[in-house]
């Protein structure tokens, strides 16, 4: 079976778009939609439900998928195997992280993996703490720095790095917010909170504020990004919850100052995450395994 007709599945079967996977390998949708019928018309069977809006995988085209990857991967590992006496990878790695591990934690990772392999072409995309996962779920990004989530799927491997504070911040202007926190009986269900659109760092908060009895938060926002919380509390806009090394390679870190509360919310546990059937490809257990040859110098 034609190794590049297979890519061009596997990609179209993650992506269920065929204007994206024919992007992706500089074909025409149509023909694309050739390579689709000749694998169908070799299987002997439909792998695709097609109409004008929509693409869903039949259960023949479910199997073809899990083929797929594994063939895929195992000829990621012949070409590894046959090219080490070269040990020069190539290609590209997609990392995912957010805008503050991006400079605050990323350097570091792949100083060492740089030397190593200078030919491998690294693309970021920053974003949302909370979504690395999910671009790691997607196929998206190979590699993510993400936070560990309460409950990680036994689908993902997640390599350790350090312990990341969480802190509740207040802004240090003279504003409402502050004249609230000032007050000898604080009201905690009338002072506004910034959280976070979803992820733990919500979960955490969310579980500290009922255990308290605080009764119902009063949101005044949810944003995408730890980084918009401490510019928003920054503003004077509320108090909100935010990792201390986000506060702390904050622009507005010094307009910003933790709430003087023992409030118990737990570190987050920050690591490198990638899909657990996809650890042993080449490039990404090259990074893996230059982040533990660091720790081991360390």
């Amino acid at each position: 079976m034609d190794t590049k007709a297979l890519a061009m599945f596997h990609h179209l079967a993650r992506k269920l778009h065929f204007a994206q996977t024919a992007e992706q390998f500089y074909v025409s949708p149509s023909t694309l939609s050739r390579t689709i019928s000749r694998l169908e018309e070799e299987l002997g069977c439909q792998l695709l439900h097609r109409d004008n809006r929509t693409v869903k995988l039949t259960e023949a085209g479910e199997q073809l998928k899990q083929f797929a990857e594994q063939q895929l991967e195992q000829l990621d590992l012949l070409k590894l195997s046959l090219n080490q006496q070269q040990a020069q990878l190539t290609g590209q790695l997609h990392i995912y992280c957010s805008v503050t591990a991006a400079y605050s934690h990323l350097p570091a990772l792949i100083d060492s993996f740089r030397q190593q392999h200078p030919l491998v072409e690294l693309m970021l995309t920053t974003g949302d703490a909370a979504d690395a996962l999910p671009h790691v779920q997607q196929q998206d990004a190979d590699i993510a720095i993400a936070a560990m989530p309460e409950n990680l799927s036994s689908g993902y491997h997640f390599h350790h790095i350090e312990q990341v504070p969480l802190n509740i911040i207040a802004p240090t202007m003279a504003c409402n917010v502050q004249q609230q926190l000032q007050a000898p009986m604080i009201n905690w269900s009338e002072i506004p909170v910034i959280l976070p659109e979803h992820g733990s760092a919500r979960t955490r908060f969310e579980k500290w504020f009922r255990s308290m009895q605080f009764g119902k938060p009063n949101i005044y926002a949810t944003v995408s990004g730890h980084e918009a919380i401490v510019s928003m509390v920054a503003l004077g806009c509320g108090i909100g919850i935010a990792p201390q090394v986000v506060v702390d390679h904050s622009p507005v870190k010094d307009r910003v100052q933790p709430l003087d509360i023992n409030h118990g919310i737990l570190p987050f546990d920050l690591g490198v995450c990638c899909l657990n059937i996809r650890k042993e490809q080449p490039l990404i257990q090259a990074f893996l395994q230059s982040i533990s040859d660091s720790n081991r110098l360390s």
